[in-house]
């Protein structure tokens, strides 16, 4: 079984999609990952990030880097939302993705194009949101609590331009598979978001 979790950034769909792992006792891959390693080498090479051909160079990046808590930052998950627009990095990265997906067994991935682009085929598709002050309050709320100080505004601004590059790029735009299930967190506490999640999978999968 195919799990696809699809949203924006900071919607919740990471926590999700490992929970998913969890319950149903499979792989679990989080695809946004890749991209902030790309756009944490891009800045490691001094290059620009809008720059299509820095951008796929860095996609050749070691596998060590995806052990690095800096790919967490809010830094470098500008980056990602910026390199991620070149239809170059995409391709580079697709297979990995791919077959990811499509092993034995099956996989839970959790980004922004996997209904849609990675793993169309999938049993199970959700889309995970909540509105931008939401997920901006959440962010800050991590952010502060790791001790990093940051305005709760400049997350909101941070967040909205990400969606907008997200949801405007040509390549593979982020959008709601049309057979997925869109889960609103916004009003849900973590573990109500767990279950809800859990209950579409089950009913959409026939797991009864």
């Amino acid at each position: 079984m195919i799990i696809a979790v699809d949203g924006p950034t900071a919607s919740g769909k990471g926590t999700i999609a490992r929970a998913l792992a969890a319950r149903f006792g499979l792989p679990h891959l989080d695809t946004g990952l890749l991209y902030r390693a790309v756009g944490r080498q891009v800045q490691l090479d001094g290059g620009n990030p809008d720059d299509p051909g820095a951008a796929l160079a860095a996609c050749d990046f070691p596998s060590s880097l995806l052990d690095e808590e800096i790919l967490r930052s809010e830094e470098v998950g500008g980056f990602a939302s910026r390199v991620s627009v070149h239809p170059a990095v995409r391709r580079a990265l697709y297979e990995r993705q791919r077959a990811f997906a499509t092993q034995t067994g099956g996989a839970v991935l959790d980004g922004r194009d996997i209904g849609t682009v990675i793993a169309p085929e999938a049993e199970v598709k959700l889309f995970v949101t909540a509105s931008v002050p939401e997920r901006a309050r959440r962010r800050w709320l991590e952010m502060t609590g790791r001790g990093i100080d940051v305005a709760l505004a400049e997350i909101e601004r941070d967040i909205a331009a990400r969606d907008a590059r997200d949801m405007g790029r040509k390549d593979a735009p982020l959008i709601a598979a049309p057979d997925a299930v869109l889960l609103d967190n916004t009003h849900l506490g973590r573990d109500e978001a767990i279950a809800a999640a859990i209950a579409a999978v089950r009913a959409r999968a026939d797991l009864g």
